[in-house]
């Protein structure tokens, strides 16, 4: 007997990218020595101080019961004094900072709490395909906003239609971006919350990669805009910088209309995330961030050896400036899916197609620099064979 779902699930988008999971396991089994970066799964261990975190509160009893619906009070002071520290932000630890259940649930909550049928959101095209997600279960309409290689990736602020702008609820943005590695400057921001402050629009920021920038540069949060917090709720993980993807903690903050509203869902969906989960990300924000210095590091160090090895076999490719992933050009005579899918058949290297990120991602594909830098090399050395020989 089968059931018919209801029209949200039906309005769902295809997940683009599990045929091409599939096509890796598949090769994988054959025998066949693939270099998978096709994905975006941190691969080095969780530091070692904050897993005693977790170990010490598992074995205290308190953390089996139900923790407080909203979170930890320790959780939220440790968030907002983790803002302070690191961007010169304040925060309300009760109105202005929400715990989630990774930073991917609060970004589909978004558009369920914010969203009526027909409502207007704007998502970056190139960009992570699960904002679509929650805007098409809420019923909303997505128009994609251009991220193009002659305006750094970046919104062109000044082709925005105001028209456009009115008529939006919801604005994503994600610097630095998921997949192209851009980053934005902190002038940058400013524009677009005057924007979003004119057109009153909520924009939603997914700093999902903010620990992680390159050559110096340090990428700012949306909320070190000054008065920041009226237009923008910003959405921090400690999946990337904490090596914690497994561990599903997160956190929104800024606008405390949308704090409470994520909260007020949260409240009707869950009862609250593992207290001892919880006590670790308070050690993974709290402790020392020598861990996080390694990491980005250990990062800027395999984008470096993957580039200039492309670059030494002749394949020219703009360097990242932050996050852990290169948007690498597709040679003339491919599409973004075709290169892909000759990637992996001819030179066992699986890289994601541009187009899986939107239309604008048409021409490229998203390296993961999710392994070492001895094989980001070898894959560099296949792809630049490969190409020669198409």
């Amino acid at each position: 007997m089968s059931f018919r779902m209801g029209s949200r699930m039906e309005r769902l988008p295809k997940q683009f990218f599990a045929n091409l999971v599939r096509q890796v396991q598949d090769r994988v089994d054959a025998g066949h020595d693939v270099i998978n970066l096709g994905q975006g799964n941190p691969d080095l261990p969780t530091p070692a101080h904050i897993v005693e975190a977790l170990r010490e509160a598992v074995l205290d009893p308190a953390t089996h019961r139900y923790g407080p619906f909203a979170g930890l009070p320790e959780l939220k002071e440790a968030v907002a004094a983790f803002y302070e520290r690191e961007y010169g932000v304040p925060l309300d630890p009760v109105e202005e900072v929400a715990v989630l259940f990774g930073g991917k649930a609060g970004l589909v909550e978004l558009s369920e709490v914010f969203l009526n049928p027909g409502d207007v959101a704007l998502v970056p095209d190139p960009g992570y395909p699960d904002y679509w997600s929650g805007i098409a279960l809420a019923g909303g309409r997505m128009v994609e906003v251009p991220l193009r290689a002659d305006h750094d990736f970046l919104p062109d602020l000044s082709a925005l239609p105001a028209e456009l702008l009115d008529q939006a609820k919801l604005w994503f943005l994600n610097y630095p971006n998921n997949p192209t590695g851009a980053v934005a400057p902190l002038d940058w921001f400013e524009r677009a919350a005057a924007l979003a402050r004119r057109h009153e629009v909520l924009v939603v920021h997914d700093f999902a990669y903010g620990a992680v920038g390159f050559d110096g540069f340090r990428p700012p949060s949306f909320l070190q805009v000054d008065g920041a917090k009226d237009v923008c709720v910003e959405i921090y993980t400690l999946s990337k910088t904490y090596n914690m993807a497994g561990w599903r903690v997160a956190f929104a903050v800024g606008n405390r209309f949308a704090v409470r509203a994520i909260n007020l869902l949260q409240d009707h969906r869950y009862v609250s995330l593992f207290p001892a989960v919880q006590r670790a990300a308070v050690a993974a924000l709290s402790g020392s961030q020598r861990c996080v210095e390694e990491l980005v590091a250990v990062y800027e160090a395999r984008r470096n050896a993957f580039i200039e090895e492309l670059e030494r076999c002749g394949y020219r490719c703009p360097k990242p400036a932050g996050s852990f992933f290169a948007w690498v050009p597709v040679p003339a005579g491919f599409t973004s899916a075709t290169f892909a899918e000759y990637l992996l058949d001819r030179a066992d290297v699986a890289v994601a197609p541009g187009i899986g990120f939107g239309a604008c991602g048409e021409g490229y594909v998203r390296v993961g620099l999710l392994t070492s830098e001895a094989r980001l090399r070898e894959a560099a050395r296949r792809i630049a064979k490969a190409v020669v020989h198409a």
